[in-house]
C-alpha cells in the first residue's frame, strides 16, 4: 500500500509513514473493503476512521484518552474515543466521565450531548485501540491489525514527544503502559468509567491533575467544559 493512498492529517502521515507502508496495514484496508462488499455495516464511516488524528495533529497532542472499540450501534461512532455526535444519546461510560468532571473541574456543567470535539481541538487525542467495528458486534475487529497500528501510534508519541499525559482507564488501557516511557511522560490510571465498575471511576481527579501538570509547564490548560 502506498502512503499516498492514506488520507490523514499531514503530521501524523509523516510520523506513521513506516506503518502505512507495512503489509499488515494494506491487509486491514483489504479486509474492510471485503466486509463492506459482503454487505456488512462497519462503524465509523470511512471518512471518520482517522478522525482522532485529523482532529488532533501529532505535534499538538497534550493528553491521550485511550478507548478500546468504537461504539457499535448506529450513528454513535465518529472516530473519537468515548465521544458521540450531536443528537445521539450519551453513552453510560461517558455519563460517568461527566460525573467525575462535575466534581473535579470547577464550573463544569453536565451537557445534554456527548460530543467531545472541543477537547480534541485543544490537544486531547481521543484514540481507540481498534479504529473500526462491525454493527452490533463489540470487539469484532480486534484481531485484524488495528492494535499493531495503534500500539505503534502510542510508541511514536512516547519516543518523539515529551510530557504527554496518558489517561489509561480499565485493564485493557492499563496494559498499554508498557509502550510508554514513564520517565518522559505522565501516566494516570483508573478503573474503566463503565457502570459495570460501579462508582470506582469517580474521584480519580485525572482532569484537574492533567491541568495542573500543564499549568506547571507553562502550557495552556484544557477547558473541559462542554456547555
Amino acid at each position: 500500500m502506498k502512503i499516498t493512498d492514506v488520507k490523514i492529517e499531514p503530521a501524523w502521515k509523516e510520523a506513521l509513514k513506516d506503518e502505512f507502508s507495512q503489509p499488515y496495514f494494506a491487509a486491514i484496508k483489504q479486509f474492510l473493503i471485503a466486509e463492506k462488499q459482503s454487505g456488512k455495516v462497519i462503524y465509523p464511516p470511512g471518512s471518520l476512521i482517522f478522525n482522532a488524528f485529523d482532529s488532533t495533529p501529532f505535534d499538538k497532542v497534550k493528553v491521550v484518552i485511550l478507548g478500546q472499540d468504537p461504539y457499535h450501534n448506529p450513528k454513535q461512532a465518529h472516530g473519537l474515543s468515548f465521544s458521540v455526535p450531536m443528537g445521539v444519546g450519551i453513552p453510560a461510560s461517558l455519563r460517568n466521565i461527566y460525573k467525575e468532571l462535575s466534581t473535579n473541574i470547577e464550573g463544569f456543567e453536565i451537557p445534554n450531548h456527548g460530543n467531545l470535539e472541543k477537547w480534541a481541538a485543544q490537544g486531547v487525542f481521543l484514540l481507540n485501540a481498534m479504529l473500526t467495528v462491525e454493527h452490533k458486534k463489540a470487539g469484532s475487529h480486534r484481531k485484524i491489525g488495528w492494535q499493531r497500528f495503534t500500539d505503534a501510534v502510542i510508541r511514536k508519541l512516547s519516543e518523539e514527544r515529551e510530557g504527554v499525559i496518558f489517561m489509561l482507564w480499565g485493564n485493557f488501557a492499563k496494559a498499554k503502559e508498557v509502550l510508554i516511557d514513564t520517565e518522559r511522560h505522565h501516566v494516570l490510571k483508573a478503573v474503566h468509567p463503565s457502570p459495570l465498575a460501579g462508582n470506582a471511576f469517580l474521584g480519580n481527579e485525572h482532569f484537574s491533575t492533567a491541568n495542573r501538570i500543564l499549568k506547571e509547564r507553562g502550557e495552556k490548560e484544557i477547558d473541559w467544559r462542554l456547555v
